[in-house]
């Protein structure tokens, strides 16, 4: 027997979609947020918007649904904690927080043999400068270790500049990655051990935002392989139920070094809706309630558009082409930077 109500937790975009995805399989997702103008509300019969610390809302949200996943990563752990009392929460809190932490991350990954660039945590301006020195390299990055998304969260460290960009919390320092294209992975695995990774996709970012995906990638089969291999190896060793990204620098001289990952379905994987048998949203629908996982194999070659901003006001170069879907969002206010819907082209 199989779970039938899914909590999720965050009602963005992400949640949205993975809502409709269960809807289309006879099952039904129930969100919880505390923005009242969460997408996810808009698609979905029943919804609880309240604090991530408000216990008795949680709990009440627990009894009403029997699984619980979530659509992005930071959510407290103390709520993931809490509803765990209650009911099956995944992914399950470890993973969450290795991904909730650039540090935890990055150890994490070096552990299990899957290479990062180097990487510090921050303690002074001298330190900063040693290590440009050491590294060779002409700046650093900066990062938050927490809550950093779409490039919030983040500085360059100039060997020329007189001060040092301040950013809140604990700082990683990371070493520049001369790269030669960005690519991803999404790996899905269910609770009986099974798992399938997506073909890897290149991903172009305007902003610090992503703006294009391109599925299947632009670089070598053996790197692709090696990425889904990673991304694989990641699944199997956190014994992952649900669905994960794995970012990746290609290097130019043709290494491949993790950057980040990401618990949930992914912008990067949006392509899947439009272009799979099986979507990312309708996996970790499938495997968050203890079904199988459904076919991966990509019936066509695709690319993802993001809609930024005011994007979403201008879809005429997109509409009456049959090999063009339109994703909107529904979000009730456009703004610079903020992610309102996508379109998907497939390709001959």
């Amino acid at each position: 027997m199989f779970n039938k109500k899914i909590g999720m937790l965050g009602g963005g975009q992400l949640g949205q979609m993975a809502a409709l995805a269960a809807s289309a399989m006879g099952l039904e997702v129930v969100p919880y947020d505390p923005n009242p103008d969460s997408p996810a509300f808009k698609v979905t019969n029943k919804h609880f918007c309240a604090a991530w610390d408000d216990k008795n809302a949680l709990k009440e949200f627990a009894l009403h649904v029997d699984v619980i996943t979530y659509e992005f990563e930071n959510i407290p752990t103390d709520t993931i904690m809490f509803l765990m009392q209650h009911k099956s929460v995944y992914p399950d809190v470890k993973l969450l927080q290795i991904a909730q932490h650039r540090i935890a991350e990055k150890n994490y990954l070096n552990e299990i043999g899957i290479p990062t660039t180097d990487y510090k945590l921050l303690e002074s301006e001298e330190q900063c400068r040693d290590l440009m020195d050491q590294w060779q390299t002409d700046f650093v990055i900066l990062k938050t270790c927490r809550f950093g998304y779409d490039g919030k969260g983040q500085a360059l460290f100039k060997k020329t500049d007189h001060r040092m960009p301040r950013l809140d919390g604990e700082v990683i320092i990371e070493r520049p990655v001369n790269f030669e294209q960005e690519i991803s992975v999404i790996v899905c695995r269910d609770q009986k051990g099974a798992i399938k990774t997506y073909p890897a996709v290149t991903n172009e970012h305007r902003n610090s935002i992503l703006h294009k995906t391109i599925a299947p990638a632009l670089c070598s089969s053996e790197i692709a392989q090696k990425a889904q291999d990673y991304a694989y190896l990641l699944a199997e060793k956190i014994n992952l139920i649900g669905v994960l990204a794995v970012e990746f620098f290609v290097t130019k001289s043709g290494t491949l070094l993790a950057n980040e990952i990401a618990p949930r379905p992914h912008n990067s994987g949006h392509w899947t809706i439009d272009a799979c048998a099986t979507s990312q949203f309708e996996q970790q629908i499938r495997a968050v309630t203890g079904l199988n996982l459904g076919e991966i194999k990509p019936f066509k070659a695709a690319e993802m558009i993001n809609l930024i901003g005011e994007d979403i006001s201008n879809l005429k170069a997109y509409e009456n082409n049959d090999k063009i879907f339109i994703h909107d969002y529904q979000k009730s206010e456009i703004r610079e930077g903020r992610k309102m819907g996508h379109v998907t082209i497939l390709k001959d």
